[in-house]
């Protein structure tokens, strides 16, 4: 009797497309003897189907009970306990019309909201009081100072985001990467408890 032992990571979220067939070799790293773990990493573990809906949770004890059943193996996990997979089904292609509509909507906002706290901040007489400190005329409309304002804001907020279009300027993520980071990391580990709990409910 052949009592081996294997070392297996989970990778935490992988994509894939509808109707894929998942391998072991799909979802984990494994090391061990070569001979085994290529044995191993050919095991169907999971067929995607259209009952699994775009988000499919793959827990490690589910990929132990798949092994053993295969190979008298000792498993011995590092990382993650569970794999998230993504099914990836085909993007709409958004019709021009929307693009222009969204596009034009997000541009009224953020054109009023810059404009709402200026006013609140009374931006306007701030740059009147400067103009009067620095050159001792009293200028309703210090186009001097509003004008290199106005470009020095969009500037900032490009610096600020890291990104002109398609283009980044160095490999620092912006604050908004960072928050969409934490915001799918908070995602995924809803997915996971959730998941656990609906599986935890359909025991006998």
């Amino acid at each position: 009797m052949q009592n081996d032992m294997i070392y297996l990571r989970l990778r935490q979220k992988i994509r894939v497309h509808p109707g894929s067939r998942l391998l072991i070799e799909n979802i984990a790293q494994i090391i061990g003897d070569d001979k085994i773990c290529m044995n191993i990493q050919k095991i169907p573990i999971h067929q995607i189907t259209k009952e699994d809906k775009n988000l499919i949770v793959i827990d490690v004890m589910q990929v132990i009970h798949v092994i053993q059943s295969k190979l008298l193996l000792e498993v011995q996990v590092v990382g993650p306990a569970q794999t998230i997979v993504e099914v990836q089904y085909p993007k709409k292609k958004l019709a021009p019309v929307y693009f222009v509509l969204i596009w034009f909507l997000l541009f009224i906002g953020a054109a009023l909201a810059i404009m709402n706290f200026h006013e609140d901040v009374s931006m306007r007489e701030v740059h009147q009081q400067i103009y009067k400190i620095v050159t001792g005329i009293d200028n309703p409309k210090p186009l001097l100072l509003q004008i290199p304002y106005s470009f020095g804001l969009g500037i900032g907020m490009v610096l600020f985001f890291n990104h002109l279009f398609k283009k980044r300027f160095n490999e620092e993520p912006s604050p908004l990467e960072v928050e969409m980071f934490n915001y799918q990391q908070d995602l995924d580990q809803y997915v996971i408890v959730h998941e656990n709990e609906e599986n935890g409910n359909r025991k006998p």
